[in-house]
């Protein structure tokens, strides 16, 4: 256990304001969560099984002792992955963040969920999702962590793949796939059945036969990829609609795209400017296609 009872081992005085109220609201919601009842703090727990180990009049069997040596040992590895979780979330962290919004109960749950991940790459995403509800708390439903609680390492990497097509419009992320059988989205690793595995599994709607789209938009409109702004003007005044193509992202799914860790496609956006300019927009952009590791609102 570090300093002052506290049960996240992280130097706060080196950290900033966020940084600083994040670890002690994690501090409090762990701390509900390793109640005696499990067992006591990770430490003392080491502590007293040493002093058991020590005493030769100790009145309990072996399968006891094996039992108590196991237990301590499943906490130490929750409490590690506790931990590194909590530290890869910190660099994520904006300044305006308020991380003193998240609800307690949201925390617990959270911990409760992750803390036996112990994979590098799984524990990123819950990393990128705590620091996101921290940044904008309620950005992430309950149900939403509870997903991520079921999700497969390689299902989130399907997903990634997936959302490298997707473009931020207003306050959503809107994935642009014209045809499932096109070499751009099946070279990047999106087929007919990565799409309906990811329906399957919740993240995605998709429907080959019948496109979506999206409906009285304005006139002018500025649409984002990883950055890059893109000016769309539509030719009439209303009733302006953006064939989307076969895919529209769920609920969960819209929450997971801003941290799915995807980068851009660097053809991509000149692929969907034709699309647009077939549809009768015009489309004018200024910037090339970044393809750093960012989300694309």
């Amino acid at each position: 256990m570090s300093e002052g009872g506290r049960l996240i081992n992280v130097n706060l005085g080196d950290l900033s304001k966020p940084a600083t109220v994040l670890i002690e609201k994690i501090s409090d919601a762990v701390g509900e969560i390793l109640r005696p009842g499990q067992i006591k703090r990770v430490a003392k727990a080491e502590a007293e099984a040493a002093e058991i180990r020590a005493l030769s009049d100790i009145k309990i069997t072996r399968i006891q002792q094996r039992g108590l040596a196991r237990l301590i040992q499943e906490e130490g590895k929750k409490q590690a992955n506790i931990e590194r979780i909590t530290a890869l979330a910190l660099p994520d962290l904006k300044a305006d963040a308020k991380p003193e919004n998240i609800e307690n109960d949201w925390l617990a749950h959270f911990f409760e969920k992750c803390r036996i991940v112990s994979d590098t790459e799984m524990q990123s995403l819950w990393a990128r999702l705590l620091a996101g509800e921290a940044n904008k708390p309620g950005a992430f439903s309950r149900r939403t962590v509870e997903f991520v609680a079921t999700l497969d390492k390689e299902d989130a990497q399907l997903f990634t793949n997936l959302c490298r097509f997707g473009w931020s419009i207003g306050d959503g992320t809107e994935l642009f796939i014209y045809s499932n059988k096109a070499d751009i989205y099946n070279h990047h690793g999106i087929n007919f059945n990565v799409l309906t595995h990811l329906d399957d599994i919740g993240l995605i709607t998709f429907n080959p036969t019948a496109p979506f789209g999206l409906f009285k938009l304005p006139k002018q409109l500025t649409v984002y990829y990883y950055g890059m702004p893109a000016n769309l003007e539509f030719p009439n005044d209303s009733d302006n609609a953006l064939k989307v193509g076969e895919v529209l992202l769920t609920k969960v799914g819209d929450e997971l795209s801003p941290i799915s860790g995807a980068t851009g496609v660097k053809e991509f956006p000149s692929f969907v400017f034709s699309k647009w300019t077939e549809q009768g927009l015009k489309v004018s952009s200024s910037k090339d296609i970044p393809t750093s590791e960012h989300s694309s609102s």
